[in-house]
């Protein structure tokens, strides 16, 4: 059997995801080449295409997307500009991966969804904690009834005082980032609702303070009625102060509980609770830069035909309530959606 000719793919943007997950990662593979990266700072681009080995280097989408040969580019810019740039490479023709979120709000990501289903391009979000080997594992268990009704699921990332984003960074303007929200807090949402094979959301009530008034919340509590009955809820800070973040989820359901970072599972057995986490294979690497890989590995299968990637139709949904937790959050009172 003939092997498969590797992908060409471009890089836009070359910020703290580019650098360390996306091309440490790609340049390792064999199924996919790093042809070119853009980025609107030049200098910024050719160092980084310097130290990872990448011969073109642009200064903006619209050069690098005349690169000759390219199949797909992987979308690294700030928020405010996914929408954009996954629009301008899917209709040169280009497959895309984008950073998430989508985009900025559910207006920006409807108008791309439609967009991608007019050229008939791969449009992929990297919610890469979906490829994490013990969020599938615990996904079988939801999806399969083991656990019973799921009737609540809570998430939560906590990152280091130390680890937040500087004033002069995108992620603290409202225009350009959003705030902790979409910067962690749609991670989340989009986990937990990928774990319940995605129900409609039917009401929410957000809590987004801004503690030091620069216009941006730095926490965000979030508890959001489904349609099935069970409740989902988040909570995202960038001020925690710990020596480590903090990453959990859990899902409780009649018949047991599931959790994440540690991964559990317990469920009745003839009547008694019993642990029945399976074993994951060990691995070289942490749960997270697994999934990074994992997640390039399927995205790269799907431009070259391997695998099938309907539009992230859901991720309307996931915006609708983000929208939402900015009303509640404004209006201080609870949204039905």
């Amino acid at each position: 059997m003939s092997k498969t000719a590797a992908i060409q793919l471009g890089v836009v943007g070359c910020g703290a995801v580019a650098q360390l997950v996306h091309l440490p990662i790609l340049t390792g593979m064999e199924s996919a080449t790093v042809a070119a990266l853009c980025d609107t700072d030049l200098d910024k681009a050719k160092s980084v295409a310097g130290r990872f080995r990448v011969d073109s280097v642009y200064g903006s989408i619209d050069e690098l997307l005349e690169h000759k040969g390219l199949a797909a580019v992987i979308v690294c810019t700030p928020n405010h500009l996914h929408a954009e740039h996954s629009e301008l490479a899917l209709r040169a023709g280009v497959n895309v991966l984008c950073q998430r979120p989508l985009g900025m709000n559910r207006q920006q990501v409807s108008a791309l969804l439609k967009s991608a289903a007019v050229v008939a391009q791969n449009l992929m979000v990297a919610n890469s904690h979906r490829f994490r080997p013990d969020a599938w594992a615990l996904r079988r268990f939801i999806t399969s009834g083991d656990l019973g009704e799921i009737f609540h699921i809570q998430a939560s990332w906590q990152r280091r005082g130390a680890r937040r984003p500087r004033v002069s960074e995108w992620r603290r303007k409202t225009e350009l980032g959003g705030g902790v929200l979409l910067d962690l807090g749609v991670t989340n949402l989009d986990l937990c609702l990928w774990l319940l094979d995605y129900p409609s959301p039917q009401r929410l009530t957000a809590h987004l303070p801004d503690r030091d008034g620069d216009g941006v919340e730095d926490s965000a509590v979030v508890l959001i009625g489904l349609e099935s009955g069970a409740t989902c809820s988040i909570e995202v800070s960038w001020d925690l102060a710990a020596t480590e973040d903090r990453h959990t989820l859990f899902a409780l359901g009649a018949k047991g509980i599931g959790s994440l970072s540690p991964f559990v599972v317990q469920k009745e057995v003839d009547g008694r609770v019993t642990d029945v986490t399976p074993r994951l294979g060990p691995g070289t690497e942490n749960v997270f830069t697994a999934s990074y890989r994992r997640e390039l590995d399927y995205f790269i299968a799907v431009v070259q035909g391997k695998r099938e990637q309907p539009l992230p139709i859901e991720q309307e949904v996931l915006m609708s309530i983000v929208d939402a937790c900015y009303r509640s959050a404004d209006e201080g009172c609870e949204i039905v959606l």
